[in-house]
């Protein structure tokens, strides 16, 4: 599995840091979320999952 996330459609709105702090972070001078595993195992699927769930711009995806 690996998080990919459309720089794009990305606000920064930071849910998915909230979800999954494991996974992602917002730094303080940007717009964009940071991906920091982007391909976590097994055991964390279930918080990349609900991270890409609360995304409300759908701006990550999960790849298998």
């Amino acid at each position: 599995m690996r998080i990919v996330v459309d720089p794009e459609l990305c606000e920064g709105n930071g849910r998915c840091v909230k979800a999954a702090p494991q996974l992602f972070r917002l730094p303080d001078d940007v717009d964009q979320v940071e991906i920091l595993v982007e391909r976590p195992g097994e055991d964390q699927r279930a918080a990349a999952e609900a991270a890409v769930a609360l995304c409300p711009r759908q701006a990550l995806k999960l790849v298998d």
